[in-house]
């Protein structure tokens, strides 16, 4: 029969990867050595059943036969014939028909013939009795057919008996030449001391990255003609080379990242419809096409091996293959977050980014503290560079969908990502100038250097077109972003409302508070009431922290200053919890969140001076005093920034650098009411304190403070330190690096100081004993000059 199966075209060739065709190679030798493997067990059983055959001890039928009828022998002894009674020819003719099993097995009571047809009533079970028994004494001969032969009877068929051998060497044969196959094929490797592995090992990653830059140079240097070598670069992704897999790997990765950031263009492709398909196009367009078609195919696959490694090792899942080791998947794990980092920042616009979102999202609440900092940071830069919003409304959604759905049980970082997102800060109108396409019009001089008059006249019409059509493209923008702020916003809210109604008790509340201090300026004014409300019983239910308080303070005043300021609420409560807060902070791990109580202070005072009474104020400038003994250097000079603020703003704050009293009543500074503290009858005594502080910006804030805190005059402060805010001064003078700031002279430096000092004093002495001397030399000239002129006079 002819071979009807199709042999591939070259070019259906081409187009088959090489891995393909390793894995067809090792399915066809799985195959041919199950199937010997078959035939061996096969031969090796048949072998064992002629060897069982021949140890019984063969029972031939004619015995059986014999004892069955030897009981009718004697029965019949006198009626049977005498043997030498009969001819000879008769004799014959019984023997020869005993060897038959016809005769044997035949009635010869029955007056049947002996070729009688069968009858057709005639059971099956009857049947199957009449089938003459044989016990096989010997082994079957196997025969090997050979060509018939034909005459004038009919077709004779030839046969040959197979010469066996014995079956035990027969069996010692087999396993020899299996044996010698064995070794065949498991060539005895040579053994490599650990510098010639070492070696090797250098020699064959040597070759695969030179094979990978070669892959990604042509890449890179025409991407329309070699785009469909990016499938020979992912292939790479599957290295089966034990020594080299890990880092083959992930240097594939890394290169294939790099490559798609490049060649990766600033749109999203679509797939194109079935018309489009159907139509026909120039050839530009055509390779244009196939271009993007095998880009957006190849980012897909390369997409879909980045997140199968993080799968296989989230669930500690080895391959069949057992190429890495269990450990190895961790750093492959790693290095595929990174490259998906990276894209989700650098083609926030390309195809399949919301997927990308979907992967890196649920990766900030793994319990893996690398990897969850990469996804934190990849988010935070995602939100600071997205402009109209796109992005940052498909992860807001992602991280809503994320905590509703395990139940508030995420990391509070989570929530703290919101932080980040920019839309307080946002400039519509820097932001819409850098969307707008810039377009550079022509100046007067060149239009009068290269243009006619009649072109000058188009050229104007044409630039006030232009002009209008970037204006309505800048509005449209800014129409979009605001519309996309607004959703993401209400998403955002949701989610924080969700938590303050039904997890109060949950770790994320810290988060919620702080975020919602961050945006409750933007918050709608029918839920003021509400959640001031809510606020206040937090606060009240003495569950919180400090910190948490604070965050509590800060939203209400923040929701106050903004719309909140046509709402009719008395805020009292709130200052009172900052004023009993503000003794929980200290130099130790509570130093960092004097920055939030700066911030409540800015917010409270600065931003609402005419709803401050004087003794409020008064009470407060007392308290921040106090604490600015207790805490960091930077603290303290934020805090003695503040109280400057108070002194300039508020009229008669003087009153505590005097030591008299004003009115009745004794200070009460253990009382957590300031409006009843009795602070005017107290003075800054802390300042003289703080004047002799160890930090000499803390001691020029200090000497400032107790001069009445002048704007101008010898006593005011430089414009470095009075133009600050007292957070910038706190973050300026921040001490997280270990580090003095303004940092300390060194031992060399100060006795060069000192010698200099020295040297300027005597000679400021000499200058001194000098002039002294010249005065009164020249006091005692003149006196004698005087004297000579009376006596002249005088003669």
């Amino acid at each position: 029969r002819k071979n009807t199966k199709r042999v591939p075209s070259f070019r259906k060739l081409l187009r088959t990867s090489q891995i393909k065709l390793d894995n067809k190679l090792k399915n066809k030798q799985y195959k041919q050595k199950s199937a010997a493997k078959k035939y061996r067990k096969e031969q090796k059983k048949l072998r064992e059943a002629v060897r069982d055959a021949i140890s019984r001890k063969p029972f031939p039928l004619e015995e059986c036969k014999k004892k069955q009828i030897a009981g009718k022998r004697e029965e019949e002894e006198e009626d049977a014939l005498p043997l030498d009674m009969m001819d000879e020819d008769d004799l014959k003719l019984i023997e020869d028909l005993a060897q038959k099993a016809s005769f044997l097995t035949r009635d010869l009571s029955s007056d049947e013939p002996v070729h009688v047809k069968k009858r057709k009533h005639e059971s099956v079970i009857e049947k199957y009795e009449k089938v003459p028994r044989r016990m096989q004494t010997e082994p079957e001969k196997e025969l090997i057919h050979l060509l018939p032969i034909k005459d004038k009877s009919g077709i004779i068929p030839q046969a040959v008996e197979k010469p066996v051998l014995n079956a035990a060497h027969d069996e010692e044969e087999d396993t020899g030449e299996m044996e010698e196959g064995e070794e065949f094929n498991e060539e005895p490797l040579p053994v490599l001391t650990p510098e010639e592995m070492a070696a090797q090992r250098r020699q064959k990653l040597q070759e695969r990255k030179m094979h990978i830059a070669a892959l990604a140079s042509a890449i890179l240097s025409e991407p329309d003609n070699n785009i469909k070598k990016l499938k020979e670069l992912r292939a790479m992704l599957m290295e089966q080379d034990p020594n080299v897999a890990v880092i083959v790997r992930k240097l594939v990765m890394v290169s294939l990242m790099e490559i798609f950031k490049d060649i990766a263009p600033s749109y999203k492709i679509r797939p194109l419809t079935e018309a489009e398909k159907t139509t026909k196009v120039k050839k530009e367009t055509q390779k244009l096409r196939e271009f993007e078609e095998g880009l957006v195919s190849q980012y897909k696959f390369y997409l879909e091996n980045l997140e199968q490694t993080i799968k296989d090792w989230k669930q500690r899942k080895l391959k069949k293959s057992n190429v890495i080791s269990l450990k190895a998947y961790k750093g492959l794990a790693e290095v595929a977050v990174k490259c998906l980092c990276e894209l989700l920042v650098a083609l926030p616009h390309f195809n399949f980014h919301n997927n990308i979102i979907v992967l890196i999202v649920p990766l900030m609440n793994d319990p893996s503290k690398m990897i969850s900092e990469l996804c934190f940071e990849a988010v935070k830069k995602l939100f600071k560079q997205d402009k109209l919003g796109y992005a940052s409304l498909g992860v807001v959604k992602v991280i809503s969908g994320l905590v509703r759905g395990r139940n508030y049980d995420v990391r509070p970082e989570v929530l703290k990502v919101f932080l980040h997102l920019r839309i307080k800060e946002v400039e519509l109108q820097k932001d819409s100038e850098d969307i707008a396409p810039k377009k550079k019009f022509m100046t007067y001089k060149e239009k009068r250097k290269n243009l006619s008059r009649m072109q000058r006249k188009w050229k104007k019409a044409e630039e006030k077109l232009e002009r209008e059509l970037l204006e309505a493209e800048a509005s449209e923008s800014k129409e979009k972003k605001l519309k996309l702020h607004t959703e993401t916003l209400n998403i955002v809210f949701v989610t924080y409302f969700r938590i303050l109604k039904k997890a109060q008790k949950s770790p994320l509340l810290p988060a919620v508070l702080e975020g919602l201090a961050k945006f409750a300026h933007l918050i709608n004014i029918e839920f003021f009431d509400d959640l001031l409300i809510v606020l206040h019983s937090l606060i009240a239910s003495g569950g919180l922290s400090y910190r948490e308080s604070l965050h509590c303070i800060l939203s209400a005043f923040h929701i106050l200053s903004g719309q909140g300021d046509v709402l009719n609420i008395d805020p009292m409560k709130f200052y009172t919890h900052l004023y009993k807060a503000l003794f929980s902070l200290h130099a130790g791990g509570t130093n960092e969140d004097i920055g939030i109580v700066l911030q409540c202070l800015d917010v409270m005072f600065a931003k609402r001076r005419k709803q401050v009474s004087q003794q409020r104020a008064l009470a407060f400038l007392k308290r921040l005093s106090t604490l600015a003994l207790h805490v960091l250097p930077n603290s303290s000079v934020g805090i003695l920034a503040t109280n400057r603020v108070f002194m300039q703003m508020f009229p008669k704050m003087d009153l505590l650098l005097d030591n008299e009293s004003q009115g009745s009543g004794v200070y009460l500074p253990e009382l957590d009411e300031p409006e009843h503290c009795n602070a005017q009858n107290t003075a800054l005594w802390e300042l003289h304190l703080l004047q002799r502080h160890y930090h000499p910006t803390v001691q020029k804030f200090a000497a400032h403070l107790i001069a009445g805190a002048p704007t101008e005059g010898s006593g005011a402060l430089s414009l470095d330190f009075s133009q600050r805010s007292a957070t910038e001064l706190f973050e300026a003078y921040c001490m997280k690096e270990m580090t003095f700031n303004p940092p300390v002279a060194s031992v060399t430096r100060r006795r060069k100081d000192t010698f200099s000092q020295m040297d300027s004093f005597v000679d400021e002495e000499l200058n001194k004993q000098l002039q002294k001397h010249i005065s009164e030399t020249v006091v005692h000239k003149s006196l004698d000059f005087a004297k000579h002129l009376k006596e002249s006079s005088l003669s």
